[in-house]
């Protein structure tokens, strides 16, 4: 965060060590360098808080600002999440044909181009036709087209609130995941820049590369889990009328449940809770290797034109500007790696879900679908990343702005 190569920000910002341009650390310059550009003067307490605000701001402080923002971001983006788990779970081969078993046989009797649903997609459908005495609609009313088709579709098939279906797993993922991710990125960039401040000048600039990934590498190992959960209990739609979906802890026991085998005395059965963890790395760890070293400079740049009189609606606009732009270019570019691991996790066949890697499953994917199919449901994934990432970075950055000028006024 605001410890990594703060050259050009107000003095406000929050910093381990202040890095020029040419790598020189200003804790570094002599001290009759310093008389000579400037008259003796007492330092206040803005100027004796940014050289140690990262050691006045607590790993529980950070955590709880990083916690606040990603209950946020959570909730406002999950209807963009949803979206695109349909799309890449559709791509997968996943129906969300509604059949009954009533009128599966006599449906199959008359071919499949004159199969019907025995429910209608919408009230107001002008598609549906008279079977028997049921009106009903063609399964191609309840495929999913694009991003708006899908929040439409599940708006009006499923009600309203499932536009946030998996909300309570996005909490209980994103709580500990930003809230490990974040205070931890912003620790292993102060202690990265502090390391090669002093012996490798010239890596300077990939300091937020390094921490960012070690960062995010910590955040995905400890709650793939939870992750595996919510993408299939977004993936997924309960078919059965009022049957309430699986919550968090039914999706995993389900999920354990389907690979039950005589070995299962050991761990072996347990590994499938991180099915799919390899293919998260695999887009999250170049996620943030992308994101961080993008959205590090356009903040600098967006806060030096603050300056020292800024406030906390300049650091809030200039973090959110900073981050939308560097979220949106990560998700861009790893969406190839997020379909991937969708497919992984919403594997049902126990034997897929035990053997398959992660090079197979994007051979697989290109093999069927082409570029296309790497890209499924970019739209949303971009949609979703750029304001997420854009909120979470700017709470973040605020909350630490205020405790900051708390602790400089006291």
């Amino acid at each position: 965060m605001a410890g990594c190569s703060t050259s050009g920000l107000p003095k406000w910002m929050p910093a381990a060590t202040r890095v020029e341009f040419d790598g020189v650390s200003s804790e570094n310059v002599p001290e009759s360098d310093s008389h000579s550009t400037s008259s003796p003067q007492p330092p206040s307490a803005s100027r004796l808080g940014s050289a140690s605000s990262d050691s006045q701001t607590g790993f529980g402080e950070r955590a709880l600002s990083a916690a606040g923002a990603a209950v946020i971001s959570a909730v406002l983006v999950n209807p963009l999440d949803v979206a695109k788990t349909r799309l890449q779970a559709q791509a997968a081969g996943v129906s969300y044909y509604p059949t009954q078993h009533q009128y599966e046989r006599r449906f199959a009797s008359l071919g499949p181009s004159t199969m019907f649903s025995d429910l209608r997609c919408s009230p107001s459908c002008t598609r549906a036709a008279i079977f028997g005495t049921e009106s009903v609609c063609p399964p191609d009313c309840f495929q999913y087209k694009g991003t708006m088709d899908v929040i439409n579709k599940v708006v009006r098939q499923e009600g309203f609130a499932r536009l946030w279906r998996g909300t309570n797993a996005s909490l209980a993922l994103a709580v500990p995941t930003v809230g490990i991710y974040l205070p931890c990125y912003d620790i292993f960039c102060n202690w990265i820049e502090e390391f090669t401040v002093r012996n490798a000048p010239i890596l300077i600039p990939c300091v937020p590369l390094f921490a960012g990934t070690l960062a995010r590498s910590l955040a995905c190992i400890s709650c793939s889990p939870i992750e595996l959960a919510r993408t299939r209990m977004q993936a997924y739609k309960e078919l059965r009328p009022g049957v309430k979906p699986p919550g968090i802890w039914k999706t995993l026991v389900g999920v354990l449940s389907s690979v039950r085998t005589n070995d299962n005395h050991n761990l072996r059965g347990y590994r499938v809770l991180w099915t799919g963890m390899g293919a998260q790395l695999v887009r999250d760890v170049p996620f943030s290797a992308i994101c961080w070293p993008t959205l590090e400079p356009i903040r600098r740049r967006l806060l030096s034109v603050v300056g020292d009189e800024g406030n906390a609606a300049s650091v809030l606009g200039a973090n959110f500007s900073a981050g939308f732009v560097a979220g949106s270019i990560a998700a861009f570019a790893t969406c190839p790696l997020d379909v991937v691991k969708t497919r992984r996790q919403i594997e049902k066949d126990s034997s897929r879900v035990l053997n398959m890697t992660t090079r197979q499953t994007l051979a697989e994917v290109w093999r069927t679908g082409g570029l296309k199919g790497l890209f499924t449901g970019v739209g949303p994934r971009v949609g979703r990343a750029g304001p997420s990432v854009g909120i979470v970075v700017s709470f973040y950055e605020v909350v630490k702005y205020i405790l900051h000028q708390r602790n400089a006024d006291s």
